[in-house]
């Protein structure tokens, strides 16, 4: 049971590592003129696929490093913590930043 959450998890990994690109392409500055509120969301978007995606990388790059490597595969936790929690905050931020600036307007 246990290896099967393990194959769970990192299938999900790989899908959103995908998605991230995919996400990111789609964030791909196009020029137009937007409003202030429009380009911090889109600044906000953009850093929680970017973490997102360092997360997958070093998720995957632990998963296939040999255990001998033992300060890589720290310094590798280390990096799937942080960003983990870096995309978790520009997650949270998002509707932070709509409800301040919704304030301020107000």
């Amino acid at each position: 049971m246990h290896s099967v959450n393990i194959f769970c998890h990192e299938f999900v990994v790989a899908v959103s590592f995908v998605a991230c690109i995919a996400g990111l392409l789609l964030l791909w500055d196009s020029k137009q003129q937007k409003n202030e509120l429009e380009e911090t969301e889109q600044i906000l978007l953009r850093m929680s696929f970017s973490y997102w995606l360092v997360y997958c990388i070093a998720f995957g790059v632990e998963k296939v490093m040999l255990p001998s490597w033992e300060p890589i595969l720290m310094t590798l936790k280390i990096t799937t913590a942080l960003s983990y929690f870096l995309t978790f905050s520009c997650i949270l931020s998002l509707p932070l930043n709509r409800f301040a600036v919704h304030q301020v307007e107000d």
